[in-house]
Parts: structure tokens; C-alpha cells; sequence
């Protein structure tokens, strides 16, 4: 006789676990707002958003619609009023009345400042106010620390409404933004700032918590709760002197089978993927922190800045000198 309720049980642990590993990962998320603009406007019009790096992305809110988002590619997205969007690889979109106006880059508008870090930018005809599009957009600094691999990962446009079922807790969040985007009153730009970087980060998590779409064997990886606890390891600490046996251990296997396992999954071997982590957070401290080479070699177990330097250029292809004069 089949027991149902073992497997069950043995079910919900293995779910529980890589739940957890991915709540701990997520920890290190980081969505800081470089600037923000509360955009007015009558029809027709386009605005141009630039190609930032992989390290911002691009949030919009839309008090007053329709707006079309027409990203990479050519393709277009309707953002209805209340609608949240996230571009998290910061490429180069538009937002137009229509899909066939071109945008004009969002720094050829005037904007008037209101205080630090956001700006109003206010081009209406006034005969034309029951047309008139409201919306308010970001630029900020993403960072998952050392989720970093998913970014390149996530899809150009990740919007709130997918999220709206399994999160009803965001809409609160979006309807206190078109309030206090629509009304403008006292200390509004504060207050939608930090609205903006909840809903933001509510996106990601949300993403990240529905299996991480179609991306790679490294969120597989993640959400098996063997190979995730090896995984979870390595980013609490990647300074440590990592060989196949000791990740083995942490698994709970044998070298060979751990070693099989992981290439399977990751596609990668296991000291390929300590090293990738590794160079990975140095970018990250290098283009972010401007953290020094000893204290990056220190930090990720190298005995010299040196012999650190000649891994970040195997790896890189480029040393951090050069990235960082970058």
C-alpha cells in the first residue's frame, strides 16, 4: 500500500526548503532610485527612455492612461491606468500615445525640479485635459547581490497586473501612487519614491517566487533542496576555499555524484560556477562600491591582489583596473 501522506509530506519539505534557499538569496536584493519624473502630458506624444546597464532598470506607473510601451524588438505593451511595470534590464523603450509615434529622448523635455532626486515634466494643452496622460517613471540602481546571475535572466518587461492574484497586497500600494501621483500634494515625490521601490521589488520577488519564467538550470538548481543548500553555501561565502569535496559534503554526496549532479543541472562545473560568483561580485563592488583590489581579494579568498587580478582577467577578460578606468 502506497503511503500518500509520506509523499505528500516529502513534497512540501522539498518545496519548503528551496523556499527558503530563495527567500535567503533574496535578502541581498537592493532597488535604490537614481531619479524619478512625474510626467504630464496631452496627445499626441512619445518619450524615449535610454539604455542604461545591467546594473539599472527602468519602473513605470501609470495614473492616467492608456499609455503604449513599445520596447526592443518592436514590441508593444498596453499600460492601462493603475498599471506598474518593471524593465529591469534598463534597454531602451518608449512610451507613446499611440504605436505609431516616434519618442523623443525623455531629456529633450524641460523639467521643472521638486525636490531631490524628482522632477516634473509638463507638456499639455490645455483644451485637450480629458486626454491628458499622467505617469510617473524611475531610473534606478538594481542589485541582488549575489542573485546577480538572475538579472540577465528576467524578461525585458515584467508588469504588476501578472502579479495581482497571487499578491493582492500591491494594490493598495498602486492605488495610494495615483493618488498622491494625481494630486501632487506636499511631500508627494518622497512618498511615491518609496512606493515605487516596493512595487518594484514586489515585481522581482513575485517573479522570482513563480519559478523565475523560463530561465536557466540555475534556478532548477536552486529550488532542489540538495544542490540549494550547496548553492545557498557558496553565496553566504564565496571566500572560502571551495573544492568539489567540500561542496560535495555540503550536498551530502560523493565528489562524483555531486559533480555529475550539479553540470547537469547548472550546466557548468562546480569550480567554474565558484569562480563566475566570485568575478561576478567583484563587477558588482568594482562599478558600484569602487571597493579596492586588495579588500576585493581579501574578501574572496585570493592570498594576493595580484593573483586576484590574474583570475578577474581569466575570467573577465579584462582586469579591474581597466574596468574600473571603464
Amino acid at each position: 500500500m502506497i503511503d500518500h501522506s509520506s509523499e505528500l509530506s516529502r513534497s512540501e519539505n522539498v518545496q519548503r526548503v528551496g523556499s527558503d534557499v530563495m527567500s535567503e538569496l533574496l535578502l541581498g536584493m537592493r532597488l535604490r532610485g537614481l531619479n524619478y519624473n512625474r510626467v504630464y502630458l496631452s496627445r499626441p506624444f512619445g518619450v524615449r527612455f535610454g539604455n542604461h546597464d545591467v546594473a539599472r532598470a527602468q519602473f513605470h506607473f501609470v495614473a492616467r492612461g492608456p499609455v503604449y510601451l513599445r520596447c526592443s524588438k518592436a514590441k508593444i505593451h498596453v499600460l492601462q491606468t493603475g498599471d506598474a511595470v518593471l524593465l529591469p534590464l534598463g534597454l531602451s523603450h518608449e512610451l507613446l500615445s499611440a504605436p505609431d509615434i516616434s519618442g523623443s529622448d525623455i531629456k529633450s523635455f524641460v523639467m521643472a525640479p521638486i525636490c531631490s532626486q524628482v522632477g516634473a515634466i509638463t507638456a499639455c494643452n490645455a483644451e485637450e485635459q480629458d486626454d491628458d496622460v499622467l505617469f510617473f517613471s524611475g531610473c534606478m540602481e538594481f542589485d541582488l547581490g549575489s542573485m546577480s546571475p538572475l538579472i540577465s535572466m528576467m524578461p525585458e518587461v515584467m508588469q504588476v497586473g501578472t502579479l495581482l492574484d497571487r499578491n493582492p497586497e500591491i494594490l493598495p500600494i498602486l492605488e495610494a501612487m495615483a493618488r498622491e501621483v494625481c494630486t501632487a500634494r506636499a511631500g508627494y515625490g518622497a512618498i511615491v519614491t518609496r512606493l515605487a521601490d516596493v512595487v518594484s521589488a514586489s515585481i522581482v520577488r513575485g517573479w522570482v517566487e513563480c519559478g523565475c519564467g523560463d530561465a536557466s538550470g540555475w534556478v532548477e538548481a536552486l529550488r532542489d533542496p540538495r544542490l540549494g543548500r550547496v548553492i545557498s553555501a557558496l553565496h553566504r561565502d564565496p571566500g572560502r576555499d571551495w573544492t568539489v569535496a567540500s561542496m560535495a559534503a555540503e550536498m551530502g554526496a560523493s565528489r562524483s555524484v555531486f559533480a555529475e549532479r550539479f553540470l547537469a543541472i547548472t550546466g557548468i562545473t562546480p569550480l567554474r560556477y565558484v569562480a563566475d560568483l566570485r568575478m561576478r561580485l567583484a563587477t558588482q563592488w568594482i562599478r558600484q562600491d569602487r571597493m579596492p583590489v586588495d579588500e576585493m581579494a581579501s574578501r574572496l579568498g585570493y592570498g594576493s591582489a595580484a593573483a586576484f587580478s590574474r583570475a578577474f582577467k581569466r575570467v573577465t577578460g579584462t582586469s579591474p583596473g581597466e574596468m574600473r578606468r571603464a
